[in-house]
């Protein structure tokens, strides 16, 4: 079986080839082609899974190209794990907003807009490609803001697109650990969009566990979420949110956390990455070793903006080992050899939401068979919920339109309708800022 990676140069390849070298059942990936823009950035990730694969018998075979539609023609799958614009993107995406005074984060607010902007008229190009080079092929997307992105991509794929994120995953993970539960044994009730969820219950044995967990502020202050939102907020929301919704709940202080940062998350990682294809042209350094130690200081510091603003102290030990390529690899299994398994994904609402419609991409469990992913019926968010999901949604929209039609006005639109952007005359100066500063927006007019 074949996987083209497309951002085949990108930092967390080697999470996933590290995955598929643990799978030795019949059916699996033997061949494995990295896309990428960047010669040398493939070249360097290249040598990294070299590294790895040495003394596995039968690791998957590794091609590097920088045609895309030679990567394409013909796969079974892809990962689609681009950055547009690169990490400089991702920093100017910060440092625009924050000139502001408003969240300039890859995903949420006024950054997750440019980001989206730039990303969705690649990602559509992608999925033509797919759609004509490699019909029968399933696309699991990485690429942020995922939601939509894949929403995207599904208007050419339809539901052969699905997207995925290790946010709701690692989330209930640290709920049931927290609970004395085992995660593979637990049900968990989460629902909204990519990183605007909450989880609403935790079964076990079909008895619901996080009533227990919330009535204890002892065990809710133990973990990353008790600790970054407060007990006595989640008490008040009767749910746990996903990390990321702290951006909503506590966007002033964090807003002022990233102003007073030394460095955004962006530019930090810039210069982080920079580092490590730099090191990775010396050809006696030892490429898993630079690769693994960069790795460690990219997870500790992850969200750390938000951790010290809330006085949440470092990230725990067992949240520092990702995810997300488990997710990808349990994805492609399951519709690969047909093995029926339930996983968190992003797809199309068909009647899960009735607030939203069919063709809306939600984050939700799924049941995923050789049939692709299935949307489990879940009960009508709270009030509080459908009206934040409504409104980003609502602006996701608004993205996908001016990407489409080239629609300066559209763009504004969809900046000035984000419930964390504050004013339309702040959104004019946005998209006046970003289309200076990122060429990939030249088509807005």
């Amino acid at each position: 079986m074949r996987l083209t990676i497309l951002g085949g140069g990108g930092f967390r390849v080697p999470l996933v080839y590290g995955a598929l070298l643990k799978d030795r059942a019949e059916g699996r990936v033997t061949r494995v082609v990295l896309h990428d823009l960047d010669a040398g950035r493939l070249s360097a990730v290249t040598r990294v899974l070299a590294e790895q694969a040495a003394g596995v018998p039968d690791a998957p075979e590794v091609s590097a190209t920088t045609d895309l539609d030679e990567a394409l023609r013909g796969t079974d799958f892809v990962f689609s794990a681009i950055r547009v614009g690169g990490l400089e993107g991702r920093a100017n995406d910060e440092r625009v907003a924050l000139a502001e005074g408003v969240l300039g984060q890859e995903t949420v607010g006024a950054g997750g807009i440019a980001y989206g902007l730039r990303t969705v008229p690649v990602a559509v190009d992608i999925a033509r490609r797919v759609a004509r080079l490699a019909p029968d092929a399933w696309v699991i997307n990485f690429t942020n803001p995922a939601g939509l992105v894949t929403e995207a991509m599904s208007r050419h794929l339809g539901e052969r697109v699905i997207g995925i994120c290790d946010s709701p995953v690692g989330l209930g993970r640290r709920i049931a650990r927290v609970l004395g539960a085992n995660p593979q044994e637990a049900w968990i009730d989460y629902v909204g969009l990519n990183h605007l969820g909450w989880v609403r219950g935790l079964r076990v044995a079909g008895r619901d566990e996080l009533p227990r967990l919330l009535a204890d502020p002892g065990l809710l202050g133990s973990f990353e979420e008790g600790k970054l939102f407060g007990v006595d907020w989640l008490q008040s929301l009767g749910a746990i949110p996903n990390e990321y919704l702290h951006y909503y709940y506590f966007n002033r202080e964090a807003v002022r956390a990233y102003q007073q940062a030394e460095k955004t998350r962006g530019a930090f990682l810039h210069d982080q990455q920079a580092r490590f294809y730099a090191e990775m042209r010396n050809p006696g350094a030892s490429a898993w070793k630079v690769w693994d130690d960069t790795r460690a200081e990219r997870e500790a510091t992850y969200m750390a903006e938000n951790r010290e603003s809330a006085g949440a102290g470092d990230r725990d030990e067992d949240d520092l080992s990702g995810g997300y390529e488990k997710v990808a690899l349990a994805l492609m299994r399951a519709i690969a050899r047909n093995e029926r398994t339930t996983l968190i994904l992003n797809v199309r609402n068909r009647h899960t939401l009735s607030v939203l419609d069919t063709d809306a991409v939600i984050e939700v469990p799924c049941v995923v068979d050789a049939g692709g992913a299935h949307p489990v019926a879940v009960d009508p968010l709270p009030g509080h919920a459908t009206g934040l999901v409504c409104a980003v949604k609502a602006v996701e929209r608004e993205v996908l339109a001016a990407a489409e039609s080239g629609s300066r006005a559209t763009a504004v639109k969809a900046f000035a309708l984000h419930p964390l952007v504050d004013s339309v005359g702040v959104a004019r100066r946005l998209v006046e800022g970003y289309t200076e500063v990122h060429p990939g927006l030249a088509y807005l007019r």
